[in-house]
């Protein structure tokens, strides 16, 4: 499973990207957050209106439809570059020096190898529902007010193109690692054992005081 990890920082052009990608993935995981809550007073809204005046909200299904795309794509790549993915570790934790990265490289270009094929089948997707000459641009809406799906569908190409420039990066600095012997390479996260996971734990704790 997914444990905790660091990502280590230096002034090499490697970093430097990592930092700046690190800043459109923060954006993307505000946005997701920003849905999550605006799905939470929508359905206020929409439970109150049907309990006040047998009124509910006009379309929250659609709108909910809307939103599903920016709750779950938006912030995958915030949490790969953390290493917050769950997968297993039973066999990589075992691992140490060139075998670990050799390992992680390895599962790095598996994924991005699949997200580089998902990007191209939900464009195509997108593509089919896109239409300059529609109404709205769109060849296909929502059933209940017909909101255009074409918004929702060009979230999912966007996060996983973002992904996959994480996934490169992350490539590159293992990659580095393997062929360099780096202890601590940069721009990739760093598993933590139990006592480092206590430790960070207690300086975040601090510095909330």
């Amino acid at each position: 499973m997914a444990g905790s990890s660091s990502v280590l920082e230096d002034g090499s052009l490697l970093s430097r990207l990592d930092q700046n990608l690190l800043r459109l993935e923060r954006f993307f995981g505000l946005l997701s957050g920003l849905a999550v809550f605006s799905l939470m007073v929508l359905a206020v809204i929409s439970v109150g209106g049907r309990n006040l005046i047998n009124m509910p909200l006009p379309g929250y299904v659609d709108w909910i439809e809307q939103a599903m795309p920016l709750i779950a794509f938006m912030g995958i790549s915030y949490v790969q570059r953390d290493g917050g993915h769950i997968r297993m570790d039973i066999v990589i934790g075992q691992l140490r020096g060139r075998a670990l990265w050799a390992a992680e490289l390895l599962s790095v270009l598996m994924i991005l190898l699949l997200m580089m094929l998902l990007v191209w089948g939900s464009w195509a997707h997108f593509d089919r529902s896109f239409d300059w000459n529609a109404p709205m641009w769109s060849r296909d809406s929502s059933i209940d007010i017909g909101l255009p799906i074409w918004p929702a569908k060009l979230l999912a190409p966007v996060a996983f193109s973002v992904l996959c420039v994480r996934l490169l990066l992350q490539a590159w600095g293992y990659g580095r690692a393997l062929i360099l012997g780096l202890s601590n390479p940069v721009a990739v996260p760093l598993i933590q054992d139990v006592a480092a996971q206590a430790a960070a734990e207690a300086e975040q704790l601090d510095g909330q005081r």
